[in-house]
């Protein structure tokens, strides 16, 4: 009796030293199993913010990223603008320049009117002074008697007195004649001249006042684009405030995500380590039990080497007839799911619109080619044909479908290939309207990038003001 309770001493002093050997192994299995479902749902929580701030960060860098494009369109909007300030200024100064060059002229063919009227003035006198005198001779002859060739003759002294009477009269009469042609002649030609002045005159003031016209209309074209550049440098300062911002997100983001994923570490060091401590306790706790069933056995071998009949056994529950419970416990080993460890992906589907083919580089189909696009985004900027462009990237990438390389500014387009009038226009041709273009697609419409609001659409070619028609092909 003495020698098994000695193996039962020695089994139960051999499970405390396993247990104490280690302080994390100061609890049971049961314990340690709790412990680490514990840490693993801590860890599940850190990677779901983990993941939740990645998902933020991820929108975070989108918007960074739109408003980084935001500031590269803004700015180059911008500076095309700039541009339109710099060639409207340009424009205006010779227009002011023309309009002086014109008032100069004006002034000399105000002169030159008056001068012309003082020698219609003097010429109109003289014919009136001659014209008064051949009237005062003829009266005097009519009140004289009339004098005729005849008369002449018989008073004359002699054939000589008469042959030089009758050629003074002719002289007379002669004289008379030429030079009241002449002075009509004069008259008439510097009335004539005044009235061609006075035409050259009129036309330059039309000229004049159409130049002024001109001026007035491109300084309200040049105020429209000061007023557009001050509202790009609003905006530009706007996306660059914005960019600021998500920058500073992301950064912060970034850096959380970063601290997160120590601390996700960290849980996974303490799960392992709770882990191996769990399966160290299991291994005690069982080489406790099997120690104390074979400190029982021997216990029953000596008494029934004693003769004594204890009546105890082994039940099927792994309890002894004494009452003591086994140390075997049943363990599940419980891991969790990474189901949601793939990133969101968006399957939602959609139908595309297909396009036909650009074909051969005639005026006809480009301008079929480019209608295919209306009801396509307007972006300023822009140059895709399908996701959204500006007036000028909208002809190029048009033409560049046909393989014609042409400017990128309206400005530049306004003024590439040949100049055409509006009646001789062609489907392809491009037209300009000063700081917009349009492809003419016949029947007097184009088809242009209007605004953000109607993007891609068909017009009548005269909703505004042309300033020019540009062939390319």
């Amino acid at each position: 009796m003495k020698k098994s309770g000695f193996f039962v001493v020695v089994a139960m002093s051999l499970v405390m030293s396993l247990l104490v050997a280690d302080p994390v192994w100061a609890t049971t299995s049961t314990d340690l199993q709790q412990k680490q479902n514990k840490l693993e749902q801590e860890q599940k929580a850190l990677e779901s913010q983990q993941k939740s701030l990645q998902s933020q960060q991820k929108d975070s860098q989108n918007k960074l990223n739109n408003a980084n494009s935001q500031i590269g369109s803004i700015s180059e909007a911008k500076g095309e603008t700039k541009e339109a300030i710099d060639e409207t200024n340009a424009v205006i100064v010779g227009l002011m320049t023309d309009i002086e060059l014109i008032k100069e002229d004006i002034d000399r063919t105000q002169e030159q009117i008056e001068i012309t009227q003082q020698e219609y003035d003097e010429a109109k006198k003289q014919e009136e002074t001659l014209y008064e005198a051949m009237v005062q001779r003829v009266k005097f002859m009519y009140e004289k008697g009339n004098l005729s060739y005849v008369q002449i003759l018989l008073t004359a002294t002699s054939y000589a007195d008469a042959l030089n009477k009758a050629q003074y009269v002719e002289q007379l009469y002669e004289y008379d004649r030429i030079k009241l042609a002449e002075y009509v002649a004069a008259k008439e030609k510097a009335e004539a001249y005044g009235k061609q002045l006075e035409e050259e005159k009129a036309e330059l003031e039309t000229s004049k006042y159409e130049l002024e016209e001109e001026e007035a209309y491109m300084e309200e074209v040049l105020a429209e684009y000061k007023a557009t550049y001050a509202d790009y440098e609003v905006k530009l300062a706007k996306a660059k405030q914005e960019a600021a911002v998500y920058t500073a997100q992301v950064k912060s983001q970034q850096s959380s995500i970063a601290s997160l994923q120590k601390q996700i570490e960290a849980k996974e060091k303490q799960v392992e380590e709770t882990k191996k401590a769990k399966e160290e306790a299991l291994k005690a706790e069982e080489e406790a039990r099997k120690a104390a069933e074979e400190a029982a056995k021997a216990e029953n071998e000596e008494n029934e080497k004693s003769g004594y009949s204890t009546g105890t056994g082994t039940t099927s529950s792994g309890t002894t007839s004494s009452g003591t419970v086994s140390a075997e416990t049943t363990y599940t080993d419980t891991t969790s799911s990474d189901a949601d460890d793939n990133d969101d992906s968006d399957n939602s589907s959609g139908t595309s619109k297909s396009y036909a083919p650009a074909g051969s580089a005639t005026g006809s189909n480009i301008a079929k080619f480019a209608c295919q696009f209306v009801g396509n985004p307007y972006v300023a900027g822009g140059t895709s044909l399908t996701d959204g462009a500006d007036c000028s990237g909208f002809v190029m990438s048009v033409y560049q479908a046909f393989g014609i390389s042409v400017p990128r500014t309206s400005w530049a387009q306004g003024s590439y290939g040949t100049e055409v009038s509006y009646a001789n226009a062609q489907p392809g041709d491009v037209i300009y309207y000063g700081g917009h273009v349009g492809i003419y697609i016949g029947g007097g419409q184009i088809v242009h990038a209007s605004t953000q609001k109607t993007g891609i659409k068909i017009t009548n070619a005269n909703y505004r003001s042309m300033i020019s028609v540009r062939r390319y092909i």
